[in-house]
């Protein structure tokens, strides 16, 4: 145990680090997070992650992407340690890679100056000699995580192809990164770099088709804000999950063990009727409904798009 006079962020480190050692927390375990840590403990969010902070510099815990921190597979011997703290190795590029880590293992949320700082071991002031604010480190993240992928220079022939491309293409780094759905509205577009770059490829494969130039931007932004919109449940899970301890099967199935099926068939028989076909139950899975939602959403939009060439 870490005495008294230790800052608190020392104390809470000591007493993971007696948890972990001792084997009450075992390898792939789930750590209290930092917004738990400080409510438990009586702390600032910043104090708490700093103590993570502590224990990931000494390898006995690890971030996980959408799981939050859990023990490392082989913990470390434990070792007192500090948080690099030299103010010449930061750099703008290191508060960008901390702060992706932060929003994908915690949330958007969870991002903060004081975060991004106490995971580098830096003073809070220190981050604002690279970023102005947390809203422009969120820009800067955003636009390093949707830079992570991009297209062929020669893109494939056809409207449909590439724009299939480029829905899979976004899908993939929402699935990646969740928080990005959380962003803003479509209505107050991010005029982020890597971003356009998406946005680009999207008009290139609507433009020359006949089409007015405010039809193409319609058609753009309902096909971003479907798969920002189902994403969005990407990130809505994994806090329902975090808050509840139950998956989306497991909280469903508890819901339907619990509904009165005698009183919803008079009032609800279709949904009665349709759940009670379900034999083998319903896998609501987002991959699947975001495949299943693309190729309807391209078929609609065939003959509008198709047509309009036609009478170019």
């Amino acid at each position: 145990m870490a005495p008294e006079t230790d800052p608190p962020f020392r104390r809470i480190a000591a007493d993971l680090r007696r948890r972990i050692t001792s084997g009450e927390l075992a390898p792939g375990a789930r750590v209290p997070s930092n917004r738990r840590l400080a409510q438990d403990w009586g702390v600032a969010l910043a104090t708490a992650t700093k103590a993570l902070t502590v224990l990931r510099s000494e390898g006995l815990v690890e971030a996980r992407p959408r799981v939050g921190t859990v023990v490392a597979a082989v913990p470390a011997p434990a070792a007192v340690s500090q948080p690099d703290s030299a103010e010449g190795e930061l750099s703008r590029e290191r508060l960008i890679a901390a702060a992706l880590g932060i929003a994908d293992a915690e949330g958007l949320a969870a991002l903060s100056m004081r975060a991004v700082a106490a995971r580098l071991g830096v003073a809070p002031m220190t981050a604002y000699r690279y970023v102005t604010s947390k809203d422009e480190l969120v820009l800067l993240a955003a636009d390093a995580a949707f830079g992570e992928a991009g297209y062929p220079a020669d893109p494939p022939a056809g409207w449909r192809p590439r724009l299939e491309l480029g829905a899979r293409t976004l899908w993939s780094l929402f699935r990646r990164h969740p928080w990005l759905a959380e962003l803003g509205p479509v209505t107050r577009p991010l005029l982020l770099p890597n971003l356009l770059t998406h946005a680009e490829w999207a008009l290139a494969a609507l433009d020359g088709h006949g089409l007015p130039a405010a039809a193409v931007l319609d058609i753009h932004v309902l096909f971003y804000s479907y798969i920002e919109g189902l994403a969005a449940n990407l990130e809505r899970e994994a806090r329902a999950q975090a808050a509840t301890g139950l998956t989306g099967d497991q909280w469903t199935d508890t819901r339907f063990a619990a509904f009165d099926t005698r009183t919803a068939a008079v009032r609800f028989p279709v949904f009665t009727r349709l759940t009670a076909e379900l034999t083998e139950g319903y896998d609501l899975d987002l991959d699947t409904l975001f495949e299943s939602g693309l190729t309807t959403l391209l078929d609609g939009l065939t003959p509008r798009i198709e047509g309009a060439a036609g009478h170019v």
